[in-house]
C-alpha cells in the first residue's frame, strides 16, 4: 500500500467515525437541485508527505497528473484567473460574465508588492528567497486578501503555503480552510507536491516534507457511500516520479515536464456531484 492511500483511508475512517454532522444546521453549499448539501467533518487535519520517499499520487484511483499540473501552472506560473485558459472544468461553476474567477488565486500571486530588495509578485519574492535567503523563516505566499474578497467568486480554500529550507531540503506547509475530500483531498496534495519538486529544482535544493494543514475537513453527504467503496479498495504502490532535470527556470515548465512511472490504480470515479 502507498503511504499516501494510507493516510487517505486513516483520514476519512476517522472522518465517517468521529466526525461533526450539520444535519439539521443551515448550510451555505447546495446541490444542483437545490438540496442543501450536510457534511461530516473534522477540524484541524495534519498529514504529512515525505517526498523524498514517496511521491503522494492515490492508488485507490487515478489522479490526473497532467490536469493537476495544468491548473498548478495556471495558478503560480501564468498567475492568471481566466477560466479559459484550463483544460479542466473545475472552475466552470464559478466563472463570472468576463470568463474569470475574479481577483482571486492566480491573481493575487501577480500582485507586486514592495520591499527593500524591489519590486517582486509572490511566486518571484519565493524564487529569490530559495536562492538568496534559503534559511529564511519568513518565506511564505497568502492569497487570502482580504480587501478583494469581494471581488472573488470563491474564497481561496488552499490560500497559504509556508516554505521552509532544512539543511538543503526544502519543506512546505500547505494551510486549507476547507476541503471536500473526495473531489479534491489528492488532487491538492499532487499539485503542492509538484510545486515543491519544481521550486527545489530551480534553487538547487532537494525534496523534503509536504505537510498539509486543513482546517475544516468534510465529506459530503451525497459522496458517504462513494467513500466507504473507495476506502475498501486494493492499494498499488507508489509510482515513480520524474521531472525534467534540464529545467533550471521556474517560468519554462510544462505540463509535459512531468511523468509518472509504473502509476497502477483502481478504476475512476465518474461524474462525483459537486456541491456549490
Amino acid at each position: 500500500m502507498s503511504r499516501a492511500d494510507d493516510i487517505f483511508i486513516k483520514m476519512c475512517k476517522d472522518i465517517l467515525e468521529n466526525g461533526y454532522s450539520s444535519e439539521g444546521q443551515k448550510v451555505r453549499p447546495h446541490w444542483k437541485d437545490g438540496t442543501p448539501a450536510h457534511t461530516i467533518k473534522t477540524f484541524g487535519v495534519v498529514n504529512r508527505y515525505d517526498l523524498s520517499k514517496e511521491f503522494p499520487i492515490l492508488t485507490l484511483r487515478p489522479t490526473p497528473l497532467k490536469l493537476t499540473v495544468d491548473e498548478l501552472l495556471w495558478i503560480w506560473q501564468k498567475k492568471s484567473n481566466r477560466v479559459s485558459e484550463l483544460k479542466s472544468s473545475i472552475w466552470d461553476s464559478w466563472t463570472d460574465e468576463n470568463g474569470t474567477i475574479g481577483k482571486a488565486y492566480g491573481y493575487q500571486l501577480g500582485v507586486k508588492h514592495k520591499y527593500k530588495e524591489g519590486e517582486f509578485d509572490q511566486v518571484d519574492r519565493v524564487l529569490y528567497d530559495l536562492k538568496n535567503n534559503p534559511y529564511s523563516r519568513r518565506i511564505m505566499t497568502n492569497l487570502y486578501n482580504f480587501e478583494d474578497l469581494h471581488e472573488m467568486q470563491l474564497y481561496p480554500c488552499a490560500y497559504s503555503v509556508t516554505f521552509n529550507v532544512t539543511g538543503n531540503k526544502l519543506n512546505a506547509i500547505l494551510n486549507q480552510r476547507s476541503q471536500d475530500i473526495l473531489a479534491a483531498n489528492n488532487w491538492n496534495v499532487v499539485q503542492y507536491a509538484v510545486l515543491v519538486h519544481m521550486f527545489a529544482q530551480v534553487s538547487d535544493l532537494e525534496v523534503g516534507e509536504l505537510v498539509h494543514v486543513i482546517a475544516d475537513a468534510h465529506i459530503y453527504d451525497r459522496h458517504v457511500p462513494i467513500i466507504e467503496e473507495l476506502i475498501k479498495r486494493e492499494s498499488f504502490e507508489a509510482p515513480k516520479f520524474e521531472i525534467n532535470k534540464k529545467i533550471k527556470d521556474f517560468y519554462e515548465f510544462t505540463t509535459d515536464d512531468f511523468k509518472l512511472i509504473d502509476y497502477k490504480a483502481g478504476s475512476q470515479i465518474k461524474d462525483i456531484p459537486v456541491a456549490i
